[in-house]
């Protein structure tokens, strides 16, 4: 069943302020949670990730009907990418080396806002890619 192309950007738009205040604080615990919010959507799907359920529950309500949609298998490939940054950053930042933390918090801040300014989905884009790749698509 394919998914209101909204929810993944408003998932993309929470994920920036969540990262972003992570690089200002260095708050390994607010990556923490970031981080489970990723591992979530990666095996639930974006419609099962707390923002997902955020948009479902508190936003989508108050918006007009879709009017786009999209197949749940690239937006749920990038929570997965998103959260090998994430935990790579984790591990940077409660084990070291800091630069680890900083490197890593900040290529998952520089793809959410990519998605959640410009709806352009790195993940995504790479699912298309692995996938033409696997399947010997042009």
């Amino acid at each position: 069943m394919d998914i209101d192309v909204r929810g993944p950007r408003f998932g993309a738009a929470m994920t920036t302020v969540v990262l972003a205040t992570v690089l200002v604080t260095g708050s390994a615990w607010l990556l923490a949670w970031q981080t489970l919010a990723f591992l979530l959507g990666a095996a639930g799907g974006v419609t099962r990730a707390p923002y997902g359920l955020l948009f479902r529950k508190a936003v989508r309500p108050r918006l007009g009907p879709p009017t786009a949609f999209e197949a749940p298998e690239p937006p749920r490939f990038a929570q997965a990418v998103g959260l090998v940054f994430a935990a790579l950053g984790l591990v940077g930042y409660t084990l070291g080396p800091g630069w680890l933390g900083l490197a890593a918090t900040g290529a998952a801040l520089a793809a959410a806002f990519l998605n959640a300014v410009f709806g352009y989905c790195l993940g995504c884009e790479l699912y298309l890619l692995v996938r033409r790749m696997t399947l010997g698509l042009k």
